[in-house]
């Protein structure tokens, strides 16, 4: 995200740990305090991101339903 947002303008990641610190809040809370990314790229990078995050707790989700499924 560094790479694909820190020179736009407007754009609320200016350094490593802001990026780093946005990606995170992405996977584990699929949203962030911080503005969208504005850029294609980082647009892109971020339905990658949600996409992923709901699919991994759908997965885990899933696997604890089953787990404790009675037969």
């Amino acid at each position: 995200m560094y790479v694909l947002e820190h020179g736009d303008r407007g754009s609320a990641i200016h350094s490593v740990f802001q990026s780093f610190f946005w990606v995170t809040t992405q996977l584990l809370t699929v949203s962030s305090q911080m503005p969208n990314p504005l850029t294609t790229g980082g647009r892109i990078v971020d339905i990658l991101l949600e996409m992923w995050a709901i699919t991994v707790v759908a997965t885990v989700a899933a696997s604890f339903a089953a787990f404790l499924q009675k037969k």
